[in-house]
């Protein structure tokens, strides 16, 4: 198999809130009118941040570009707890917060560091018997939550108060954030729910050199493939595995 690195590569978009990542696809299906284009690792709509796009011959590194260390902004909202895990969802559980000391706050965040056990969130796109948990969870079909193993490398308080707590956290792919804001919460005795959402990297991509979406459209087509990244050693290296 020979692949084409004429018209092939990797865009780093800085996605913002209120798209889905299949709308930056479609986007940028649109401008560079290509019709092989994929994500490497959705961000829910309400989240922003870095979306790596790859179009082209790129897209066979996509499972390669998903394993890669993420970090990730966020704010958690304590005192209620949402359907989705996240401040979007309906209201399922709400609870008066406390005041929060420092150190509590420090030890309970210690016992999230490192590889730990998460249920996946009933609203993903995880498949149990064939269909997406989102869809079953939409018709009001509750299915057991299957568990799964992750590691946080890192995870730092950022800020917090009586109603809210600001974290950073690099971690590995696969983690779900809004299930980490729910467990946080559980410790500290109270019902959370994640209100804020930033992808700041994912490997070496970083936000400061991501390319808004808002510039898209003025930078065009070939503006697009001047800011593209070329995978093209990493391509040929999967070539030769390939051929093997």
């Amino acid at each position: 198999m020979t692949f084409n690195l004429a018209e092939s590569g990797l865009l780093v978009i800085n996605k913002p809130s209120g798209i889905t990542s299949y709308g930056v696809v479609r986007k940028v299906k649109h401008l560079l009118q290509i019709d092989k284009v994929g994500h490497c690792g959705t961000l829910d709509p309400m989240a922003e941040g870095v979306l790596l796009v790859l179009f082209g011959s790129s897209t066979k590194m996509q499972s390669v570009l998903m394993g890669q260390r993420k970090v990730y902004r966020t704010v958690l909202s304590l005192g209620v707890r949402t359907d989705t895990g996240d401040i979007t969802g309906k209201i399922i559980e709400k609870k008066e917060t406390r005041d929060i000391q420092k150190e509590d706050l420090l030890n309970a965040l210690k016992k999230f560091s490192g590889e730990i056990r998460q249920l996946t969130p009933h609203f993903s796109a995880v498949k149990v018997n064939g269909k997406k948990m989102y869809e079953l969870a939409r018709e009001g079909i509750t299915v057991e939550r299957p568990p799964r193993i992750v590691n946080i490398h890192e995870i730092e308080l950022r800020g917090f108060n009586r109603d809210e707590v600001s974290l950073r956290v690099e971690c590995s792919s696969g983690t779900y954030i809004r299930t980490l804001c729910e467990d946080i919460g559980e410790e500290l005795g109270m019902p959370a729910t994640m209100k804020y959402l930033c992808r700041e990297k994912i490997g070496n991509y970083d936000i400061s050199a991501a390319i808004a979406l808002s510039e898209m459209d003025k930078l065009g087509r070939d503006g697009l493939l001047d800011r593209k990244i070329n995978l093209s050693s990493e391509i040929q290296n999967a070539n030769c595995k390939m051929q093997n």
